[in-house]
């Protein structure tokens, strides 16, 4: 992470999965693994693998769960497909109050705050319905809705236009290394987020005036 001139930070870019919200539990992603015989740590493999192209709207809810069960020679009802695609919903949906404050603290502070996110379109509907908070961004965008996912460089570029600052002048915040480095070779300063603790001291050591509360 780039260190130098804190002060020129003016927009703070987050993530959404397991940064302003939870990760799903063991038990949510082995409910969902049981239609495929799949215990959780593998089926989130299996689920893991055509993901960024159903982030970016290639494929449709349908096509997407048809071709998990294809490769594990799983037959699924449309009542099995539904509940699928509903609990994929309900397994991201739950926000992180800590984080959530912050964005709320940034908001009122003048600094600029972009959402960027791989999200399929179920998934952005939902998080539109479900979280009132989305209105303390400046601008929101969602791979699906600009065909574009993380790390592709135009996807970071299409967000630092949103919120309209230059590179050098954003700070990014997500929890995969890809994205974070992602963001790197477009000239935007990045943090991994591993937990509320660590980011506290990433941007202290930034020199970032405005820090999340302790949990």
């Amino acid at each position: 992470m780039d260190r130098s001139n804190p002060s020129k930070i003016k927009a703070v870019i987050l993530d959404y999965g397991e940064v302003l919200c939870y990760p799903p539990t063991a038990q949510e992603m082995g409910r969902m693994g049981a239609p495929f015989g799949m215990d959780p740590i593998p089926f989130r493999k299996l689920w893991e693998r055509d993901r960024l192209r159903y982030d970016r709207g290639d494929l449709s809810p349908e096509a997407y769960w048809s071709a998990l069960a294809k490769d594990t020679g799983t037959q699924l009802t449309p009542e099995q497909v539904a509940r699928l695609r509903q609990w994929d919903l309900e397994m991201w949906g739950h926000d992180n109050p800590a984080m959530v404050a912050w964005l709320r603290q940034l908001h009122s502070m003048g600094v600029k705050t972009g959402l960027l996110s791989n999200m399929p379109h179920e998934m952005v509907r939902y998080v539109r319905q479900q979280f009132t908070w989305l209105d303390q961004f400046d601008h929101l965008t969602f791979s699906a809705e600009v065909s574009l996912i993380k790390p592709d460089a135009a996807i970071y570029e299409h967000s630092l236009r949103g919120v309209g600052v230059a590179a050098s002048e954003a700070l990014f915040i997500d929890d995969k290394e890809p994205n974070v480095q992602g963001a790197r070779a477009v000239g935007i300063r990045a943090i991994r987020f591993q937990s509320i603790e660590q980011l506290r001291s990433e941007l202290r050591e930034l020199g970032f005036p405005f820090l999340p509360a302790d949990q």
